[in-house]
């Protein structure tokens, strides 16, 4: 059991617990031990949740008497108000026997995948991921963004200004000039053209600065930024995050600015849509696994897949029933494979470990019949009971290869297959076709050895 050091990071998985500081006499399964002020204040979160607007990452529960916090499905960092850092990593790290840092590398390759974070360098994150937190790999790629803005030099822009100078500058305006300077000869009041470092994108970018400065623990990082600041030194940082967000234009001449200012609206605006609740919030890096592993999926699956085929993501073009002419239960699968117009093919990616053991069998190997259910649903409204449904869950030493297929006894030309997606070749694992056995439709564009068809990267 760990105890962290304050002002640290504290690494954990998916579903671990964390307890407080208190009487002799551990936990059971207890993954860490943290100081009392940050178990209350996760306490303080958890409860505010029975309000409609507590964390959704962590939930209250009693082991041996004790009263404990149970992290949820999402990843990323907790930020607490006392300066700890808690890393919560995939539990396929945890199930796997792999370092932590095969955990945060995977983390980053997933996360590259959603549209905020397709500006990840994830050679050059994941290698960071091996001396640093999360948090800090990104502050990291921020830091480098801005580095590469500075080195091309800081875009200005012509701002007209009006004023009463003591010399001639630009036009003369006469009107305000015979108000102002009717008495005193030694002033003009002129309007003028003056180029000025002090817009939008530099704005945000010195005030993303100030918060990484404020927030990062990295003493790397804590140098780089004050440096990258010095040189946003003669422009104020911005007072209102939306209206400057607002206000960016698309410019050929600002290309340049893109990543950094991606990373800085992130900044600016708690990196995720989940901050802490209560009097000491903490905004934190948090995301669901489900939707990164879908979008993971998503992504290889679509450059793997056979070029006369095409994948569509969430299509949501049938509901479950009519009613007096209204249509509920909306039915919006992760995926679904096209051939011609027409649906051929749906895929449900699920976020959990499966244990094809035959040990497990009696167990049904942890599948749920809810799923199957809801694949049932769909086989029967976007496939019209005929063709080819998938379960597709991240490959395990325990779940190597796919299953045989799940045949509906009502619907002799629906099937369902459980497949693996390995991780780290990013592949989805097919089936060989055997002539006894129901093929599995090639879908994939390279077939690559008896037991997976994967394409390439």
């Amino acid at each position: 059991m760990a105890y962290p050091i304050p002002g640290r990071t504290l690494t954990i998985h998916e579903f671990d617990i964390l307890v407080g500081e208190g009487p002799a006499g551990t936990v059971e399964n207890a993954a860490a031990v943290v100081p009392n002020h940050v178990f209350e204040w996760l306490q303080e979160q958890c409860l505010a949740k029975t309000e409609g607007k507590g964390a959704r990452w962590a939930r209250l529960a009693q082991r041996g008497g004790r009263l404990v916090v149970q992290v949820t499905n999402y990843v990323g960092v907790i930020r607490t108000p006392g300066g700890l850092q808690i890393e919560v990593l995939p539990k396929v790290g945890r199930a796997g026997g792999v370092d932590e840092n095969w955990a945060r590398r995977l983390l980053i390759r997933m996360l590259s995948c959603l549209g905020p974070f397709r500006h990840i360098r994830t050679a050059r994150a994941e290698l960071a991921a091996t001396r640093m937190s999360l948090l800090e790999v990104f502050v990291g790629e921020f830091l480098h963004a801005v580095s590469a803005v500075v080195k091309r030099g800081l875009r200005g822009a012509y701002v007209t200004r009006q004023g009463n100078l003591p010399f001639l500058r630009g036009k003369l305006m006469m009107s305000d000039h015979l108000r102002y300077n009717l008495v005193g000869a030694d002033a003009f009041f002129t309007e003028h053209d003056d180029f000025s470092t002090d817009r939008p994108e530099n704005r945000l970018i010195h005030a993303a600065l100030n918060e990484v400065i404020a927030q990062s623990v990295s003493l790397e990082n804590q140098r780089r930024a004050r440096e990258l600041r010095f040189v946003f030194s003669d422009v104020p940082p911005t007072g209102d995050v939306i209206r400057d967000i607002r206000k960016l234009q698309p410019d050929r001449s600002m290309i340049h600015y893109g990543d950094a200012l991606a990373w800085a609206e992130l900044i600016l605006t708690g990196f995720s849509p989940l901050t802490g609740a209560g009097s000491r919030s903490a905004a934190s890096l948090l995301f669901p696994m489900e939707s990164l592993f879908e979008a993971y999926v998503a992504k290889h699956l679509e450059r793997a897949i056979d070029p006369a085929l095409r994948l569509k993501v969430h299509p949501a073009t049938h509901y479950l029933v009519e009613h007096e002419a209204e249509q509920w239960f909306r039915l919006e699968p992760d995926l679904v494979v096209r051939k011609d117009g027409r649906n051929i093919m749906v895929l449900d990616t699920k976020w959990k470990l499966l244990n094809v053991i035959e040990t497990m069998r009696k167990e049904r190997y942890n599948l749920s019949q809810g799923d199957f259910y809801q694949l049932h649903a769909y086989g029967h409204t976007y496939l019209k009971g005929e063709g080819d449904l998938v379960l597709v869950y991240p490959k395990t030493d325990v779940f190597r290869r796919p299953l045989k297929p799940f045949m509906f006894p009502n619907a002799q030309n629906l099937r369902l297959w459980v497949l693996p997606f390995c991780l780290d070749t990013e592949t989805l694992l097919c089936p060989a076709n055997q002539p006894d056995q129901a093929s599995f439709p090639m879908i994939l564009r390279v077939h690559r050895d008896a037991a997976s068809i994967s394409g390439a990267r």
